[in-house]
């Protein structure tokens, strides 16, 4: 089975086809086009599949970037894999900047605990932990540095940061921590391996909006507890 990943969270528009039996990656295109993704979604679309040597008819599976990130951004990479899903009657699964963040992580500092850490102006950030196993350590959600500061004190110095909101709390911390990811996003690879291995259940992806006009954001910077004995 081949799998479309899109990712047009960020400035940058990614596209790649994976495929899923072999582990093989048979195209990744990425490029910082600042705006205009409804624009050029679809050429670095077609590219992709003339990389891969297939049809879009070939696709099995789409895997598409749900943020958080650019509002606009979002949207359309999320309507485009939605489309393509209702076209071609396959499955499409949404993946987290902060999922992909993580990923990229563990490529490089594998069995540690990450913090997908992701710049959201506003002196605000989006943020999500993650265990060494790679297992989900809280909810997304947009914080502050001080919250961000007050989680980590309660965990072991050896938490990975991953993400644009990293040298923001390094810049606060006396003992540095290790850096793995700066940008804003996952690459294109990580959200579609992370795509081929995310279950289906039957529902179609939505923007992950964490703040905004139009949706209630989530509040603090809540971590996953032990339930007291």
């Amino acid at each position: 089975m081949k799998l479309l990943a899109l990712d047009t969270a960020s400035t940058l528009c990614s596209v790649a086809v994976l495929d899923v039996e072999t582990g093989t990656m048979l195209a990744a295109i990425s490029e910082d086009i600042g705006k205009g993704h409804a624009e050029r979604l679809m050429a670095f679309i077609e590219q992709a599949l003339n990389e891969a040597a297939i049809s879009i008819g070939g696709i099995g599976k789409i895997a598409v970037s749900v943020g958080p990130g650019s509002f606009t951004g979002v949207r359309v990479g999320v309507s485009t894999a939605r489309g393509f899903g209702l076209a071609l009657k396959c499955p499409v699964v949404g993946i987290s900047t902060l999922e992909a963040l993580a990923y990229d992580a563990r490529q490089t500092f594998a069995g540690r605990p990450v913090l997908s850490i992701i710049d959201a102006r506003r002196e605000e950030i989006y943020a999500q932990f993650f265990a060494s196993d790679g297992s989900v350590g809280s909810v997304p959600g947009v914080t502050t540095l001080p919250e961000v500061f007050t989680a980590l004190s309660e965990r072991q110095n050896d938490v990975v940061l991953s993400g644009s909101g990293a040298a923001l709390v390094n810049a606060g911390l006396e003992q540095k921590l290790d850096v793995a990811v700066t940008t804003s996003t996952g690459t294109i690879g990580a959200f579609a391996r992370l795509g081929a291995l995310r279950e289906i259940n039957g529902e179609a992806p939505k923007p992950l909006y964490l703040r905004g006009l139009d949706v209630k954001p989530q509040q603090g910077f809540v971590l996953k507890r032990k339930v007291a004995e």
